[in-house]
């Protein structure tokens, strides 16, 4: 497959932290990279909140499916478009597998247990907070859960999600020490990307 990856020098501006890890990984697994969107059989985007709406909308109108990895901005416009052109768009909060799963087990125990909070933890130089995972856990969970973020340098992404009852504490982790833990579920995002339905699709665990 021809793949445009926005975070990637060329065809962004500088070479992302994902993109850098994400380009070799593609080019490893069978794919290639091109550079414009007239080339491209999928686009995916590891940029920033400001870059990436105007990225998917241009490779809407060439046409082109989309994978995105960036968080902090809002999919409606970006739906209505792709609907409007009978094109799936992905985006997930988070592409680590294990993170997908602790997300789900902080859904289960959130039904057994009084109450949770959530802390998550990244780089210093990521744009949004809370995370886009943090609040998509709070949302799969049973009550009003509290989210507390840290961006510190050293840190990669890492999330805790804390359940407790009277008596008892239970503590789900995740921690991303490297960015080629996203490297598998953007594979098999882009493996699933045909099948989709037109419009926004959110969440890897709807591909699991």
């Amino acid at each position: 497959m021809k793949i445009l990856l926005h975070g990637h020098r060329p065809p962004s501006p500088e070479m992302g932290k994902v993109g850098a890890v994400l380009g070799p990984a593609l080019v490893e697994a069978g794919h290639e990279l091109v550079t414009s969107e007239a080339d491209a059989d999928a686009m995916i985007d590891f940029t920033a909140p400001a870059a990436v709406i105007p990225n998917v909308l241009r490779a809407l109108t060439a046409g082109v499916p989309c994978v995105v990895g960036t968080t902090g901005w809002d999919i409606v416009e970006v739906d209505d478009v792709a609907r409007a052109a009978r094109l799936p768009v992905f985006v997930a909060p988070n592409f680590a597998i294990g993170a997908v799963l602790m997300m789900r087990f902080a859904a289960e125990a959130s039904h057994h247990l009084d109450a949770a909070e959530i802390i998550e933890l990244h780089h210093a130089t990521k744009l949004d907070a809370p995370s886009g995972t943090a609040k998509a856990t709070a949302a799969a969970m049973d009550g009003d859960v509290p989210i507390h973020s840290v961006r510190l340098p050293g840190l990669v992404a890492h999330q805790e999600v804390i359940l407790a009852s009277p008596g008892q504490t239970l503590t789900i982790r995740h921690d991303t020490t490297s960015r080629e833990a996203f490297v598998p579920g953007v594979l098999l995002a882009l493996s699933k990307l045909e099948g989709l339905p037109p419009g926004v699709t959110v969440g890897l665990e709807n591909l699991l």
